[in-house]
């Protein structure tokens, strides 16, 4: 019996393959590591950033929305980054990004370079935002839950340890020290990621050809191009519309609690500034069990709404706990609206649940954290204008209540067992008697 000259080529593909998803899933937790780590890093340190660096309020609040405008900004952009360009390719750019700019913030000899490194460093993390879930989806296709939770629970890991580390380490070498060390870790993280990007070249470069040649290339190792016809179906697509607004909506109550919560708890609750720093710190604990029980419980349910009704439930205690009673339990109505934001890990894990291909994940990841980090933008600043028209938190607090029945409405969508490409086939239909 003869022996097909493929089954050596594609033993060797299967092995190499499976040798890589262990350097992958190391190259997802260094990427991980790396996307929270300059949100916080300033923020703490304005005091001493401002002996070298001119900082009025208005630029310390514009650093303070750069980073989801520009989660925004380049999460929209990154599928067309470049015509069929590797993951792999795309994550060394990204991790690359974020060391210069690391590096430059601290650096920096003026508000000019500091504001456009930060833009750098969170351009970087935007592309990452969007390309992690399509990398999980290629290397681990049926651990998509599992490797989500992994991932979303580090990120929030390590959005903590930005302020808690910055003050002392500025006190004892400098702000600049402070700001610029969390380059060391992008460039470990490029390590096992141009690893990967050299092993697949050197094994892959017969394959495509010949593949190429029998008209069976694939699309499994790229970031293909999102074609026009496909930009269109998915800002018309009910489901990416919902997941954007469910992702956006949470990410608008988080980025004004990490604003404001502070100053309202000092105000509302009479806790001193330690003890609201103790609080905001309860508050982005919570999301660590939840990143981490979320996307597992999410890929085994049939329905997710149990869990968007959870988050909606929690923001909603919280909120009426503060407006009602808010210095009863203060730590009580933090710990639930830091519970609230289960939804965030709850859409990345189905942007790979509700998509059957490598173009519909990436579809969908650009279009939910695009749509969602330019929503999440807007926290802050109506928070900020209503706090300041109304000279109390009455009406900032309702404004929160108020954008809980996005999350509800959208909820209502996402909990569909649907499928991105359904909205893609039945637009199709749609504009078929048109051509």
């Amino acid at each position: 019996m003869s022996t097909s000259p493929d089954l050596p080529r594609r033993a060797s593909a299967a092995s190499a393959r499976a040798g890589g998803r262990a350097l992958a899933l190391v190259g997802i937790v260094l990427v991980a590591v790396n996307l929270r780590t300059a949100v916080a890093a300033l923020s703490p340190i304005f005091s001493q950033i401002s002996v070298d660096v001119s900082l009025d309020s208005v630029g310390v609040g514009l650093l303070g929305t750069l980073p989801p405008l520009c989660f925004a900004v380049f999460g929209l952009l990154a599928p067309a980054l470049r015509r069929h360009l590797r993951l792999e390719t795309l994550l060394i750019t990204a991790l690359g990004a974020i060391l210069i700019g690391h590096l430059t913030r601290g650096l920096a000899p003026n508000y000019a370079v500091l504001a456009l490194a930060s833009v750098l460093t969170f351009a970087g993390m935007g592309v990452a935002n969007v390309v992690l879930p399509p990398v999980v989806k290629k290397y681990f296709p049926a651990s998509i839950g599992p490797i989500t939770s992994m991932y979303v629970t580090i990120m929030a890991l390590f959005s903590l340890i930005p302020p808690l580390v910055a003050v002392p380490i500025a006190d004892s070498l400098g702000w600049r020290v402070s700001v610029s060390m969390w380059a060391a870790l992008a460039a470990v993280a490029i390590i096992p990621w141009l690893s990967l990007w050299m092993r697949d070249r050197r094994a892959t470069s017969a394959a495509m050809r010949a593949a190429a040649a029998s008209g069976a290339l694939t699309d499994d190792d790229v970031l293909p191009e999102i074609s026009s016809a496909v930009v269109g179906r998915v800002w018309r697509s009910p489901l990416a519309w919902s997941m954007g607004l469910l992702f956006g909506t949470t990410s608008l109550n988080v980025y004004a609690a990490f604003a404001w919560l502070p100053e309202l708890l000092t105000d509302l609750a009479g806790v001193s500034p330690a003890q609201a720093g103790i609080l905001l710190s309860l508050y982005a604990g919570m999301g660590i069990p939840f990143s981490l029980a979320v996307p597992i419980l999410a890929s085994r349910m049939r329905s997710v709404s149990p869990l968007i009704a959870l988050g909606f439930a929690c923001f909603a205690a919280g909120y009426l706990g503060l407006l009602l009673a808010p210095a009863a339990l203060p730590w009580i109505w933090v710990a639930l609206i830091g519970a609230g934001p289960l939804t965030f890990p709850l859409v990345l894990v189905l942007v790979g649940l509700r998509s059957r291909t490598p173009e519909g994940t990436v579809a969908l990841s650009g279009f939910t954290q695009g749509v969602g980090y330019a929503l999440g933008a807007l926290g802050p600043l109506l928070v900020g204008v209503l706090h300041d028209l109304s000279k109390g938190w009455t009406a900032p607090l309702v404004f929160l209540l108020v954008t809980l029945v996005v999350i509800a409405v959208a909820g209502r969508v996402v909990a569909r067992p649907r499928m991105l490409e359904d909205d893609w086939r039945r637009t199709a239909r749609d504009e078929a008697p048109q051509r």
